[in-house]
């Protein structure tokens, strides 16, 4: 005899002993979802723009550098002799280009992004014990980020000039700056760092003011100095955007390229010739243009700029726990 049940709300049959013998599945009224084109009117050219101009173009770069290329004939696939040519054959030109303009880059990145970060980050925790004048002083930081990287150079050109320029009578240097060593080296990495610092600034600024006052009050009770403030209290606090910050300027520092073509030509003797401008010279330059083999050294570019990334994610990530 089949054990006897009693129903309950909702549909399930529920025995005497308390086990469930049946669920009756019910059919909820289902509502037609209007289709909403705000969204997409919104997203669909920013989509658009990206696949045409950044998505397609990297895909097509990426696939060029397993070939063999002029920009007049059609690509021949010769698979990773480009990177083995780039990577192993010292005798190779393409090799000893990538050697010294990945040498370049990474002397420029190493002194750049230290003070793009640290100088933005010392005048913001100024800032934050002038509120008066915050406002205009980092208004006045951030001018500079306001002008291309052509104007700027084109700017400190002639300041720097021997022939015209003032600057070189006011220091009482009697030597062309930019193609002089260590000089030229010192004035690119001074005027990036002035050009650059006023975006680090701005997010600085807007972290640092986020910092609960409570925790900076009572250190200043027990006796703490402003930088043991800023150390102990205030850089924790901050550490995601100082993250953001750290990863973003070593990824637009390492694509330098405007500021030694315009100031130094990659002079004296190619010591600040980047790779970036061995990579235009290669694909666009005089001569037969070897396409295939600057897109190998833009690809080989790329992943060494991704593995710095992601060595700084996880120091960042382990410092912060």
């Amino acid at each position: 005899m089949p054990a006897a049940t009693s129903p309950i709300a909702g549909g399930v049959l529920v025995d005497m002993k308390g086990r469930y013998v049946e669920m009756v599945r019910q059919k909820l009224p289902h509502k037609r979802r209007r289709f909403n084109a705000w969204p997409a009117l919104f997203i669909g050219p920013h989509a658009v723009l990206f696949m045409l101009f950044f998505l397609a173009p990297a895909v097509f770069g990426i696939y060029i550098s397993f070939t063999k290329w002029t920009l007049f004939d059609i690509p021949q696939w010769v698979g990773l002799a480009n990177f083995k040519e780039l990577l192993f054959d010292t005798n190779s030109i393409y090799h000893e280009q990538l050697v010294t303009g990945l040498g370049a880059t990474i002397l420029f990145v190493l002194f750049v992004v230290p003070l793009c970060v640290i100088v933005p980050l010392a005048f913001a925790a100024l800032l934050q014990t002038k509120p008066k004048f915050q406002k205009f002083l980092q208004a006045i930081f951030y001018i500079p980020t306001l002008f291309a990287v052509s104007a700027v150079m084109l700017i400190w050109a002639f300041l720097l000039s021997l022939s015209y320029g003032p600057l070189p009578q006011w220091i009482g240097l009697k030597i062309n700056i930019a193609s002089t060593q260590p000089w030229a080296w010192v004035a690119l990495i001074g005027i990036t760092v002035w050009w650059c610092i006023g975006q680090n600034l701005i997010i600085y600024v807007a972290a640092l003011g986020g910092v609960p006052v409570e925790q900076i009050e009572a250190a200043r009770l027990d006796g703490a100095s402003n930088l043991r403030i800023l150390l102990q209290i205030q850089l924790p606090n901050i550490r995601f955007p100082l993250f953001f910050t750290i990863v973003t300027t070593t990824i637009a520092q390492f694509n330098v390229y405007g500021q030694p073509l315009m100031l130094t030509g990659g002079g004296p003797n190619n010591s600040t010739k980047v790779l970036l401008m061995d990579i235009q010279e290669n694909a666009f330059g005089s001569g037969v243009p070897a396409a295939g083999m600057a897109s190998a050294m833009a690809v080989i570019l790329g992943l060494f700029i991704m593995a710095v990334s992601l060595v700084q994610f996880i120091v960042m990530r382990r410092s912060g726990r």
